[in-house]
């Protein structure tokens, strides 16, 4: 065996490598080795083609126009940049901000009303008009 790198793994990824792995006789570290080679290994395979799922991941290209193997990179490839995107939002700070409310679910996916005023006092609360009080052009 090879040396070894410390390196940092999204818990969800290493949770899975660590339930995966007991089940082929692994450790969580031996499983996410296992999947890099065979990621390794598909990338480099000849019924890939890295240019094309390239294009589609560029928007050049139809997804539906690659074969099985290179869609299941182009989805990986997506999986990744969605939970990238995701993990950098903070809706409740950018609604807060802009002065609105929001309703979301708690922990028991019961619906729950924020408003931003109460969360942010600072944030200026819109004025109601009525068309009667509207100046006259």
């Amino acid at each position: 065996m090879g040396s070894t790198m410390p390196t940092r793994v999204d818990l969800d990824l290493f949770d899975a490598a660590k339930s995966i792995g007991a089940v082929a006789s692994r450790s969580a570290a031996q499983q996410l080795s296992h999947w890099a080679r065979i990621g390794r290994e598909l990338e480099a395979s000849p019924g890939l083609s890295m240019r094309d799922i390239h294009r589609v991941l560029a928007g050049e290209k139809e997804y539906d126009a690659l074969g099985e193997r290179d869609q299941a990179v182009v989805r990986a490839s997506w999986d990744e940049q969605i939970a990238e995107r995701v993990g950098q939002l903070n809706l409740a700070n950018e609604f807060t901000q802009a002065g609105r409310s929001w309703t979301e679910a708690d922990e028991h996916g019961a619906l729950v009303s924020r408003n931003s005023e109460a969360q942010n006092p600072d944030v200026p609360k819109p004025v109601a008009r009525s068309a009667a009080s509207t100046p006259a052009d």
